[in-house]
């Protein structure tokens, strides 16, 4: 297995586990994380944002597959399972992330998943009707960067 290879699974492993300082030793201290959620983490925003979810978690479990690297870039498809605290609902939510590499850290973390499918899943009905707009996207995403800027300023 590649040694890229191994440091996804490391931060997999350790997402199972919720160890949030294993996954951030993953990371190069300049990363950039995004996602439909949190659209532009860098540094230790995205080591913050796994401690945040980590501590959070409700119900968690987590499975992932198909890591693939080389010396450059890499991809792992995961699920997580867990409860949504605001409303209490179910969400299995299917991502596929890549990454990019740089002297043995990740440096750039992508996720992609549909944000919609998670609304409906998350919010529901609110989620169902209005998940796929701009304004349900841009709204979400500000809840979530709110919410990280309190973990934050609690954790320092």
């Amino acid at each position: 297995m590649h040694a890229n290879a191994q440091l996804i699974q490391t931060f997999y492993q350790a997402f199972q586990k919720l160890d949030a300082e294993t996954m951030a030793s993953c990371y190069a201290s300049d990363v950039l994380f995004t996602d439909p959620v949190f659209p532009a983490l860098r540094g230790r925003e995205a080591s913050d944002m796994w401690r945040m979810l980590s501590t959070k978690a409700q119900n968690f479990s987590l499975v992932f597959d198909g890591i693939e690297a080389d010396d450059r870039q890499g991809k792992a498809h995961w699920v997580a399972t867990y409860t949504f605290s605001q409303t209490g609902n179910t969400v299995v939510n299917d991502i596929h992330a890549s990454f990019e590499f740089r002297d043995g850290k990740i440096v750039r973390h992508i996720d992609r998943f549909d944000l919609w499918k998670w609304a409906r899943q998350a919010l529901g009905l609110k989620g169902l009707l209005l998940g796929w707009t701009p304004v349900v996207r841009n709204a979400v995403q500000a809840q979530a960067a709110k919410g990280l800027a309190i973990f934050r300023t609690q954790s320092a």
